[in-house]
């Protein structure tokens, strides 16, 4: 047999697909992965049979169409401190989890240290390590807060990125100003990249504002920040997202992007940017979501599970171990087959044994389909 070097260590398949797949074989109410089970709006649906219509077919200029680059820098610009250049600072990209790849494959070189938040998103790791840089894992504390100690200590002289998501997967904490503080004395007088995944940037609870890399420049002039039209949205399957940064960081994103998927989805991108021209297609986001997360948070009170409040994101911890003794992936497939509802267990964001018994369970859901799962989870 053919003898190869494959550029991952360890072969293994997404925790998402798992368990993706034991739903299937068990019939069981999915949720898990992070994607909603409602329509997309019908007014964006008909601007894409409008360009659909209009024949826009065609490749898309690399960095995306002017007029959809345009109303995303005149959003930010308007919404943070960072002034938006839309020809020099904005691309767009196959979906969110691209432009992550992206970044990391535009800057890191072999040998590279990229510290990340843990529990994270499991692309972050693989995507380091295809590139040849070493993750370097730093582990919230055990309230979920972030661990500043920890992250500065982790920093050597290979440190080239530090790579984290406010709101936070999975657990559904928001930085705080004290937060983006303590990074910029950690960075401050180093050449250390910074890459920000705030695709739930629209999805903040309790009256809270989320705070963006963007809006503080002497950190926003050193990364990328990556977003989400699917998630905004809820179009998941649509795989459309964009990344902002510095004019320099930019020009190295956009020479391996070209190379890889080069351009992405004409009409749709022509459809979101008529859409975008009203604001209250993205403001109203948190509102939708909240009276959702206020409503599974009430409902699973009559179960055993125990909440770990999330700030924001679709997503909600809760603390089984008053339900079983099972590691959180025995757990999760036991839940999936005695009560027909699957979970996300924590330990596949981790590099480390993290000893919780926690699972994510997404409630981006209609209400039809949260009320047959809780119904469910109560009984647990």
């Amino acid at each position: 047999m053919l003898q190869i070097n494959p550029k991952l260590s360890v072969e293994k398949i997404s925790i998402f697909s798992t368990i993706a797949q034991l739903c299937s074989t068990h019939n069981a109410i999915n949720l898990g992965q992070g994607y909603p089970d409602f329509d997309v709006s019908p007014l964006l649906k008909d601007r894409v049979k409008h360009y659909l219509k209009q024949n826009k077919d065609q490749y898309a200029p690399m960095q995306g169409i002017q007029e959809l680059r345009n109303i995303l820098a005149k959003k930010y610009t308007s919404s943070y401190k960072t002034a938006i250049n839309p020809d020099t600072n904005i691309t767009i990209t196959a979906g969110a989890t691209q432009a992550i790849f992206t970044c990391i494959q535009s800057v890191v070189l072999p040998g590279d240290e990229v510290i990340i938040i843990e529990p994270a998103y499991d692309s972050y790791g693989p995507s380091i390590e295809i590139a040849g840089g070493k993750v370097i894992p730093v582990m919230l504390n055990p309230d979920f807060t972030m661990d500043w100690n920890a992250v500065q200590k982790a920093v050597s002289n290979k440190t080239k990125m530090i790579l984290f998501t406010n709101p936070h997967n999975p657990t559904g904490q928001i930085w705080s100003h004290e937060d983006f503080l303590a990074l910029s004395q950690i960075v401050n007088n180093t050449n250390i990249l910074l890459l920000s995944d705030e695709v739930y940037e629209h999805i903040v609870y309790d009256g809270k504002k989320h705070l963006s890399l963007l809006d503080y420049p002497e950190l926003s002039n050193r990364g990328f920040v990556t977003y989400s039209f699917g998630k905004t949205f809820h179009a998941t399957g649509w795989k459309m997202g964009y990344v902002i940064a510095p004019d320099n960081l930019t020009r190295a994103f956009r020479n391996v992007h070209q190379w890889n998927v080069f351009s992405v989805n004409s009409f749709l991108q022509y459809a979101l940017a008529d859409y975008l021209k009203d604001p209250d297609t993205y403001q109203n986001l948190s509102v939708f979501y909240q009276t959702k997360r206020d409503y599974f948070q009430r409902e699973m009170e009559e179960s055993r599970f125990k909440s770990i409040p999330t700030n924001g994101s679709y997503f909600q911890l809760y603390d089984y171990s008053a339900i079983s003794d099972l590691d959180d992936i025995e757990f999760t497939q036991w839940l999936i087959e005695k009560h027909g509802v699957a979970a996300i267990p924590l330990s596949p964001f981790c590099s480390q044994d993290s000893k919780w018994k926690v699972v994510r369970f997404c409630f981006a859901k209609k209400e039809d389909t949260l009320s047959i799962a809780l119904k469910r989870l109560q009984k647990v």
